[in-house]
């Protein structure tokens, strides 16, 4: 017997499914596999191919004036030019690494920091919890647009990286506070209180039992970041306090509004870069709630047999699967005759007592 079980556990590794698959890799194919996810990362993608070959493949130089001005979409300008006779595609598609790399570079600067403040805060306790809670106290009340508006009047070269930083440092407060309360459950379950008898270090405990734990809601909370880094950024172009030098969505909304698009008609200014920023905005917020299904199992959408939603929870459908019943009695249980629904029951009173006999239940 000993052997039989060394044997199957050689041959099915601990979390295998039946066809070999482990249980980690499970879950991320249940991941990818939803519908939401897959269109939000396949946006995503694009996005992140046109910014990386973006500049390349231009057909113009954005800053290049010509004589076709205000031109409608045609042959030569798929996007139309602008009042200046600039090519609104080859602003598009210079334009759009400036906007991820901003998104970007605060979402994953803004998650570091929520990480190590939030998770440390919940899992050490005491004074350090108290210290940092403070801390984040104090940069949740601090604005970050109007802070980036200030430093843009002091600083003459206001570079995407600069405002990546300052979205960062005004933006990373509210993952802590989620941070910190997930990890005050954490540290409480057997597996923690089980490594920390072992004599294991604190940061080690942190690092393999505690954060593997937290990974979706860091996911959740990074492409969070990224969406609010990439609409302030975007906003900050648009009002001019960021270098309209540097060309990205916001700048040509920027160019646009300035030079009264909408009033003379030149819709195809202005439509591309909203396009564009609705388009993004999507695909991360799909990524979100691809995100939300994967840790939440009763938000997940499915069909059954029918094809039909039979059930709601909240505001996204989920069908609970249940059996046919079938129309006649089931084979397994055996057709037993009875009276029909037409002939009269027995009568449940109780029969009367014959003569000479005493009732021996007791009398209230």
């Amino acid at each position: 017997m000993a052997a039989t079980i060394a044997e199957a556990a050689v041959a099915d590794p601990a979390g295998a499914g039946p066809d070999g698959t482990p249980a980690s890799g499970r879950r991320r194919l249940r991941f990818l596999r939803g519908r939401k996810t897959v269109v939000g990362l396949g946006i995503l993608a694009l996005f992140v191919v046109i910014a990386v070959v973006g500049p390349w493949i231009a057909p113009y130089d954005p800053d290049t004036m010509g004589d076709q001005l205000l031109q409608p979409p045609s042959g030569a300008h798929w996007f139309g030019t602008t009042q200046t006779g600039q090519d609104v595609l080859s602003q598009i598609l210079v334009g759009t690494r400036g906007v991820l790399v901003v998104g970007f570079v605060a979402g994953i600067l803004a998650t570091l920091l929520s990480v190590l403040i939030g998770v440390s805060a919940g899992f050490l306790g005491g004074t350090a919890d108290e210290l940092l809670s403070l801390l984040s106290n104090v940069f949740l009340v601090i604005p970050g647009l109007p802070l980036i508006i200030i430093i843009a009047s002091f600083v003459s070269d206001t570079g995407d990286l600069l405002i990546a930083a300052v979205i960062a440092l005004t933006s990373w407060a509210w993952g802590a506070r989620v941070l910190r309360a997930q990890t005050l459950s954490l540290r409480r379950r057997d597996y923690v209180e089980a490594a920390r008898a072992t004599g294991e270090s604190t940061w080690r405990i942190i690092f393999f039992e505690v954060l593997p734990n937290l990974t979706a809601v860091i996911a959740s909370g990074f492409v969070s970041t990224v969406i609010f880094a990439i609409l302030s950024e975007i906003t900050l172009a648009f009002i001019g306090v960021a270098d309209i030098s540097d060309w990205n969505w916001g700048t040509v909304l920027f160019w646009a509004q300035s030079n009264q698009a909408l009033a003379q008609g030149a819709w195809w200014w202005f439509v591309p870069a909203g396009l564009c920023i609705a388009l993004l905005g999507m695909s991360l917020a799909l990524i979100n709630f691809g995100i939300d299904e994967f840790v939440n199992p009763r938000l997940r959408t499915e069909t059954g047999a029918s094809g039909k939603v039979r059930m709601r929870v909240g505001f996204t459908p989920v069908v609970h699967a249940s059996e046919p019943r079938a129309s006649g009695p089931r084979a397994s249980e055996p057709h037993v005759s009875g009276p029909s629904a037409s002939e009269p029951r027995a009568s449940l009173a109780r029969p009367p007592l014959a003569p000479g006999t005493h009732d021996k239940e007791p009398r209230p």
